[in-house]
């Protein structure tokens, strides 16, 4: 007499998902809390903070037809002043800003330089502020502000 061994078809066990099984991937503006979401005009002010934020940039005066509208500041407009908030625009798309901006830089500085500084420190406050890459930080240097008091010297 000879023995047969019975043979089953191997069967998976079923065992539940682990934790990290069942999460999808993180997503940008996801938590296990919820979604967060970023309107654009708040990173439009943060973007425009930032950019105010180097002494040697500001706001450009108002344009129309390409040239500078003088006196647009009594107007009502905008108007060269390296104190003021330059003009901004921001779009977020999910995780990643595209950030615009309109300045005047300090004459006699390097536009290159300040240019630079502004687009650095704009990402890097946009990111630590609202947790946004930015891709693109496309600035138009409108206007040399050449009128502009200097800051009183200390003596």
């Amino acid at each position: 007499m000879t023995a047969v061994a019975e043979t089953r078809p191997a069967v998976a066990e079923a065992r539940p998902a682990t934790v990290a099984e069942a999460r999808p991937a993180a997503l940008a503006g996801r938590t296990e809390l919820g979604r967060i979401t970023v309107a654009d005009s708040v990173v439009t002010k943060i973007a425009a903070q930032a950019a105010a934020e180097n002494p040697d940039a500001g706001s450009a005066a108002a344009r129309m037809l390409g040239y500078a509208v003088p006196g647009a500041g009594h107007l009502g407009m905008r108007d060269t002043n390296l104190d003021a908030l330059p003009k901004t625009t921001v779009q977020v798309d999910g995780s990643k800003a595209y950030v615009n901006l309109e300045i005047a830089v300090r004459w006699t500085a390097s536009v290159a330089e300040v240019t630079g500084q502004v687009r650095r420190h704009v990402r890097e406050r946009v990111r630590e502020l609202a947790g946004l890459e930015v891709d693109e930080v496309h600035i138009v240097v409108a206007g040399l502000a050449t009128d502009i008091t200097p800051p009183p010297r200390v003596r």
